[in-house]
């Protein structure tokens, strides 16, 4: 059992003596697949279970001060259990969460403003995913990702986000990063955070991508207004733990965006890897001073997100 004092800790960003931690990229998952099942139209369904009593008992262990859940894909729109984690965190305050909704839906503005009102001030985000191979076309139901991004719905999400103070998190390859950016010059006030290295690496060959739309990535730090998340590197690598090859892709970045507008995802969910992401981060960042590495390692997130 989990001492109260421990999770104070750990909330203060003290615990073990460590800067500020925050883990900006956590999936939760209902051990009670009857209670909290996943969503018909999931688009993947062989995860890993990750409850939230566990997920809450190891993050005391390691120290993190709080934790962004990203709502996860196979509940699509179903975000009982995201809210229900909201009522089981330890210590108060620990958690704050994306949503998911159809970007092209007539009713998404809709229900944004519903489930923000139903957590104040905890949903920080709404995310949207493309990621196809670039020979696929759209989709336009079924999942909700890969939708066009020319589609009207995609503005009227972008300015229904800005109204509720949230960011827009993307999930997209290089190929969309030109279309996103096109829809965030026209709302310059509204933060967007681009997820893993923005899917940047030489292992995206494989759909279809060309290695030089890296600078698709780069490109982005033009706009003020976006932060890039480094996570889930495997996704961008061809080379095994610790992912050698991206290594020349997060120097770049870091130039383009500089320390203020990068965040670290990813901390893992038991203190072996924990132990690896904390590595996997100081070996990537081993360029960068310790002051900067605290801001990419939790103080960006801490602003970014309010807590």
């Amino acid at each position: 059992m989990i001492r109260r004092r421990t999770f104070l800790l750990a909330a203060s960003g003290l615990a073990a003596g460590r800067p500020l931690v925050i883990d900006t990229h956590i999936h939760l998952f209902a051990s009670d697949k009857t209670k909290f099942p996943p969503h018909a139209n999931a688009s993947y369904r062989d995860y890993k279970l990750l409850d939230v009593a566990n997920y809450c008992r190891f993050a005391a262990q390691a120290g993190i001060a709080h934790t962004i859940i990203v709502h996860p894909e196979p509940y699509q729109d179903d975000h009982s259990y995201l809210e229900y984690s909201f009522t089981q965190e330890q210590p108060k305050g620990f958690f704050k969460g994306t949503c998911l909704f159809d970007p092209i839906r007539p009713d998404t503005p809709r229900r944004m403003e519903e489930i923000v009102k139903r957590n104040p001030n905890r949903i920080v985000a709404i995310r949207i995913h493309s990621t196809r191979p670039t020979s696929k076309p759209a989709t336009t139901s079924g999942p909700m990702r890969d939708r066009d991004l020319t589609h009207p719905g995609f503005r009227n999400l972008w300015r229904k986000a800005g109204d509720l103070g949230l960011a827009v998190q993307c999930h997209a390859a290089p190929p969309f990063h030109p279309q996103i950016a096109a829809i965030a010059r026209d709302f310059p006030k509204v933060k967007v955070v681009v997820d893993h290295l923005g899917h940047g690496g030489t292992e995206q060959a494989r759909f279809g991508y060309r290695p030089g739309e890296f600078d698709n990535v780069l490109a982005l730090a033009k706009l003020p207004q976006v932060i890039l998340k480094v996570s889930a590197l495997r996704y961008s690598s061809r080379q095994p733990y610790p992912h050698e090859d991206i290594k020349p892709l997060i120097r770049s970045a870091f130039q383009a965006f500089g320390p203020e507008r990068m965040i670290w995802g990813g901390l893992g969910a038991t203190m072996k890897e924990h132990e690896e992401y904390r590595k996997l981060f100081e070996h990537h960042f081993d360029f960068a001073s310790g002051a900067e590495r605290e801001r990419i390692m939790g103080l960006n997130a801490k602003a970014l997100y309010g807590f």
